[in-house]
């Protein structure tokens, strides 16, 4: 058996938090729905699962659940759609639409039956409603099943002692059920859970386009491959997602750090499909201030970036700050790594300027914010 997984597409998304360009990040949802249905073909896949909240919410535009159904139209074989916490079945959802009518490839489960695959069986979790504290596996019972087995379902596996989480997954859920594999949405990054045998079968596809910055591991759908039942799954990530979603955080103590920086993002590759979040702390010396000019004009280059600088703080003029540091212990310390920032200075084992001077200024960073 050889099928696609993905799941969380959420598509209508508002992307707010990019501001102007939430419009591209709409549209590469759309474009990365289009390379899962391509990757499913070049691989031959026998079917595609999707594993809920393929839409941001049962409000969408009637246009884009068109639009969807027309992506997943382009397979020549079956489509499983599942209903997640976002796009959940119900009077009026995006499930009631007509246009699924016209694609009889593409299945939307409304019950727990089991449904027949090519070479096993398909055991869904569909949800109603869009918060719950029930498993939404605990029904599948897949241990008598004579063919290869396969989960589908929307929830968050659990991970030790936790609170009440939205649709709890245990994560001995496969192995529970019988089942050769439980393909799951709800988390948007790639991610395992082995059985107690080892065995990989409980499995996050995550998103198949980035979301938001801070998403470890998302922009994949996953060709899943099952030799027999009861084999170990074969689970190779495919890229699906098209725009780079990165976090750069800094602490900017010379010139030089920025200048590094500047070059890091010059030489980034498809600087139009990149989206930076960058955080900037230190602190930023006149000789900085060019550099930092430089850095502030690159996101024009990228789809978006944003540069946070906050928490950068301008460095002394001179050294009357150390004057005004409590007596004692700190004042003390300031003055010792003043000392052994001169070149000319001696200085204990294994410190040199450069480490002197970098202590000295984030004693100074971490004075000036306790005066704010």
């Amino acid at each position: 058996m050889r099928f696609l997984h993905t799941a969380d597409w959420q598509i209508g998304m508002k992307a707010a938090h990019v501001g102007a360009v939430g419009e591209r990040v709409r549209a590469e949802r759309l474009h990365a729905a289009e390379r899962v249905v391509e990757l499913a073909i070049r691989h031959d896949a026998e079917f595609i699962l999707v594993a809920g909240d393929t839409f941001e919410d049962n409000a969408v535009d009637r246009l884009l659940v068109q639009r969807v159904a027309e992506i997943l139209g382009k397979f020549p074989r079956n489509v499983y759609l599942l209903s997640g916490n976002h796009d959940p079945l119900g009077p009026g959802s995006v499930w009631e639409h007509p246009v699924w009518g016209r694609h009889p490839r593409i299945v939307i489960p409304r019950t727990t039956e089991p449904i027949p695959l090519p070479g096993g069986v398909l055991f869904p979790a569909p949800l109603k409603e869009k918060y719950s504290t029930h498993d939404p596996t605990a029904h599948i019972a897949a241990k008598g099943c004579t063919e290869i087995a396969i989960g589908l379902a929307h929830g968050t596996v659990q991970l030790g002692e936790q609170d009440v989480v939205d649709y709890p997954i245990p994560r001995n859920a496969a192995n529970r059920a019988g089942l050769d594999y439980l393909a799951i949405g709800h988390w948007h990054s790639y991610a395992i859970f082995p059985g107690s045998d080892g065995v990989p079968r409980l499995v996050y596809s995550g998103t198949h386009e980035t979301t938001k910055f801070g998403e470890r591991d998302s922009g994949n759908a996953l060709l899943v491959e099952i030799a027999e039942r009861g084999a170990p799954p074969q689970i190779t990530p495919l890229k699906t997602g098209g725009l780079t979603w990165r976090v750069l955080e800094s602490t900017i103590r010379e010139a030089a750090d920025l200048t590094t920086i500047c070059e890091l993002l010059a030489a980034v590759p498809k600087p139009q499909n990149c989206l930076f979040d960058i955080r900037l702390t230190g602190v930023l010396a006149p000789a900085g201030q060019q550099e930092l000019e430089r850095l502030q004009a690159l996101p024009a280059k990228f789809c978006y970036a944003r540069i946070d600088v906050a928490n950068l703080l301008p460095s002394p003029q001179d050294e009357a700050w150390l004057d005004e540091l409590p007596a004692g212990v700190l004042r003390q310390t300031a003055e010792e790594l003043r000392r052994y920032a001169e070149p000319a200075s001696t200085r204990p084992a294994g410190v040199t300027t450069e480490v002197a001077t970098a202590a000295l200024v984030d004693l100074y960073r971490y004075w000036r914010e306790t005066q704010r």
